[in-house]
This record gives structure tokens, sequence and C-alpha cells, in this order.
């Protein structure tokens, strides 16, 4: 029998072999700076190896494989995404794109014509920002956008990122050297999976992602009084778990009137968190998302000044820090172009696609042309184990891929 996916196949191997590098038995968990990190670091540093790449690992803890173009020292050509993950993830965000970059390199490799720009691969380490109060801080670096206080932040055990990175064997002194020059990036190329359901209803593997969405993060503290929860009558109350309920389904009255937009109350802690007191004090996190700045921007003044009046109206206080502002980012038009006509070669019909979720393209865009290829996946699920990508779909993506390559190179 003829294999019709020899590409597919390889890259649905190569993630099950990274798959298997996890912090939590049983679950695919790989929080940035952690143990199962640097296992899928180390697996990948081997991989990009045996691909003939010159692979390391930078001071934050990304690894990048390089190989030079038709002399040394030419701009690159990036192709990659992340292999940190959410808890209890799915095993195609993120390394889909490595593996993607991984496949294109080998198939390069074995062509006579040397490009006319050097191909790098790199496994960013710290795109979901979970584990640290961080955005997109290992692309950032390349950047130039590194924030140093974020080295003093610190994740749920106490652990300060400065002090994570150091046991990881990266270099925090080192990371204003990655500061990449413009001049050094020809181009950054990001594969990704959906992450939503319009590849699936329009029955297309891949489409070409036309902006991706600006995104707020903030914490916000409501303040009450704790107090018996049996003493205490109803209307002489300061409840904060009350009072942030109903601000959450403010957040999510607002963002569902707010055009192209969303809105999520995603976490809350509650104090003292006990069955007989009335709560005195509840955190919880907003994320606020929109592919216009003027709708995101908008839909975070009218939450806060919703949260605001609501606070007012039930005596307790409200406080919110904003930690994440990226704007949205609009792609460029001729490696969306390039990536089109590659899949329309293959006879595919790829749709333009605007992202509600941030990639590490949004950091490189920063320093060059950049672009992305989603590719199906089943029920339009992502950050959770019933991920799902066909064989078929990763060899038209890599396919893909490496025919836009390709042609980038013919322009010279």
């Amino acid at each position: 029998m003829t294999d019709t996916a020899p590409l597919g196949r390889r890259v649905m191997a190569l993630i099950d072999d990274l798959a298997r590098h996890t912090d939590e038995p049983g679950r695919l968990t790989r929080l940035y700076l952690s143990p199962g990190h640097r296992a899928t670091a180390e697996a990948v540093l081997g991989m990009m190896r045996a691909a003939g790449l010159e692979a390391r690992l930078d001071a934050v803890g990304n690894v990048v494989g390089r190989r030079e173009g038709a002399r040394p020292g030419l701009p690159a050509l990036v192709l990659g995404s992340h292999i940190d993950s959410v808890v209890d993830a799915g095993r195609y965000d993120g390394p889909l794109g490595v593996v993607c970059g991984l496949v294109a390199a080998e198939v390069l490799a074995t062509e006579a014509a040397a490009l006319p720009f050097a191909l790098e691969v790199v496994a960013f380490g710290d795109e979901e920002n979970v584990r640290f109060p961080t955005s997109l801080s290992t692309s950032k670096a390349w950047a130039g956008a590194y924030r140093p206080d974020w080295l003093d932040g610190a994740d749920s055990e106490g652990v300060t990122l400065r002090a994570a990175l150091t046991a990881f064997g990266g270099d925090p002194d080192g990371i204003a050297a990655l500061a990449r020059s413009p001049a050094e990036i020809a181009g950054y190329l990001e594969v990704h999976i959906e992450q939503g359901p319009m590849l699936e209803a329009r029955d297309q593997p891949v489409g070409v992602v036309s902006a991706i969405a600006g995104l707020t993060r903030a914490r916000c503290t409501v303040t009450g009084e704790a107090n018996h929860a049996g003493t205490v009558p109803m209307g002489s109350r300061r409840d904060a778990l009350a009072a942030a309920a109903e601000m959450a389904l403010a957040v999510e009255r607002l963002g569902a009137a707010a055009a192209s937009a969303v809105a999520t109350v995603g976490s809350l802690t509650v104090r003292p968190n006990a069955v007989n007191v009335i709560a005195g004090e509840v955190d919880f996190t907003l994320d606020i998302r929109a592919p216009e700045d003027p709708v995101r921007l908008g839909l975070v003044a009218a939450i806060e000044a919703e949260c605001r009046a609501i606070a007012a109206r039930r005596g307790v206080g409200f406080a919110g820090e904003t930690f994440m502002d990226n704007p949205a980012v609009g792609l460029d038009a001729g490696l969306r172009a390039a990536l089109e006509s590659a899949a329309r070669g293959f006879g595919f019909d790829p749709p333009a696609l605007a992202s509600g979720a941030t990639h590490d393209a949004v950091s490189m865009a920063r320093l060059g042309p950049s672009a992305m290829l989603f590719v199906r996946c089943r029920g339009g699920i992502s950050h959770n184990p019933a991920e799902s990508i066909t064989e078929a779909d990763a060899d038209a993506a890599v396919r893909v891929l490496i025919e836009t390559v390709r042609a980038l190179a013919a322009r010279g």
C-alpha cells in the first residue's frame, strides 16, 4: 500500500515522543522551567541535532536550532512555536509548530540548493504564562521586550522566576543579550492548531491567520468583612464572594454584548474559604480579548466601571491591577499570501481566520514579517487532553510549510 502521509506520520510520532515528558504522571502538564519542561527541551535538542541543526538552549530556556544558508550569518527564517503547556493539556498546542518546523528542516536539508537565508527552528518555553506572572516572556526576550521585574515574580509555591531559571540552567544575567535585531530575522512562520471550529465547519485542513486578538489580563480583589455565617443578618453583610459573583456575571454580560470580543473570569480565590464564614476577601482574574483594540479597551473600561458600581452598592472594596496588555497584531500580508498560495497548490481552500488566542508570533512580529498557519482540530477543542488532529492534516500542514519556505527561497 502506498504511504500517502509519510510526513504527517513523522510529525505525529515526534509529538507522541514529546508527550511522554510531563510534570504530572497520568496527564500532560509541562510548566515553564519545570522538570517536564527541561526533559522536553532535552528531547527537542536531540531532535534538532538529528535533523542536522546546530542546537542549543538559550538564556531563558528556548531551544534553538540553526542551519546556515548560502553563506554564514544570513538573516534567519524562523519556524517554531512553544513546548510549555497548561495544566492537564493536550499534546498539540505548541509542539505541533515545533515539530512541523523540525520535519520541514529535515526535508529541506536533503535538497541540493542552499537557501538564501539561514533556517532556524525554535521551541519557545513560556507561551502559556501559567506558572509565573509573565507575558510571552521567552519570545519577548528575542524581541528585546523582556521585563526585568518578571524575574522577581513567584509561582504558587513561592519560587521566583529568577531562582527557577537558574536551577533550569538558564542565565538571568544573559537575557538582555538575547535581543535580536530586525536585520537578523528574515521572517517567522508558526504552525498551530486552530483552537476553534471554523476549519472543521468548512472541511479544510488548514487556514491562514489574518490577525491575533489583543489581550488584557488583570487581577482583581474584592474586600468585604469576614463574619459568622449564622449570626449576621443578610442585609447587614459585606459578602466579598457574593459581590465577586455578581461581578463575574457582569463580565459575562458585557463580554457578550461587545462585538467580536470575549471576557472571562477564570480563577477565584476565596478567604477565609470556610463553610461557616462569610467571605471576607476574594481575588479573581480577568481575561479580555478582541481583534480590534478600541473594542477591547472599551470593554475593559466598561467592566471596571461596572465592578466599581457593584462594589459601591454592596459596601465592599474593589481594586484591579492589569498585568498583561498586548495589542492586536495584524500578520504580514506577504507571508500570508505565500502560505495561501502553497495551500492552494495542494488543492486546499484555506480561509483567513483571526486568532482569539495569543501566540509567540505576537513577539516575533516586532522583529520582522510573521505569519501563522492554523490546522484543523476536532471539535475546536484545545487546552484539554481531548485535543486531536489527524495524520492527514498534519501532513498537509508540514507540506504547506515546506512549500512556503521553498517559495520564499525562490524569491531570493
